[in-house]
């Protein structure tokens, strides 16, 4: 699987360049997903603009992957969702669990407000 990391102060930007996201390839996202903590940036936004194609097994990764980030007080958010692969995650009851946008710089807004959030909640106020 071929992907694109784009570091930033607040997160790492992964675009998938590949046409389908398959069950098959999870573990290789796994891969890139699991060293991002250890780098002191501990947020993710996944671009699937590219993505046209999507089997419910690797949608399901999506909602679980996620869920792990928010567990582990960190941010993931999708953006850049075709209108195919929209209608693939609706269909499947998906869309409607995951934190998508519709553009990368949307996605951004929402991890600083979600860091934002945390810090205050951190202070107890």
């Amino acid at each position: 699987m071929e992907v694109k990391i784009d570091t930033r102060e607040k997160f790492h930007a992964i675009t998938i360049l590949e046409s389908r996201f398959a069950a098959n390839m999870t573990a290789e996202l796994d891969q890139c997903l699991v060293s991002i903590p250890q780098n002191g940036v501990k947020n993710v936004i996944l671009n699937l603009k590219d993505i046209q194609i999507i089997d419910n097994a690797a949608a399901e990764y999506l909602v679980k992957t996620q869920q792990r980030f928010y567990e582990a007080n960190a941010s993931f958010v999708i953006c850049e969702l075709g209108p195919a692969l929209e209608q693939t995650l609706d269909a499947g009851g998906l869309l409607e669990l995951l934190n998508t946008t519709p553009t990368e710089g949307e996605a951004s807004d929402i991890v600083q407000m979600e860091e934002i959030e945390r810090e205050l909640l951190d202070d107890g106020i």
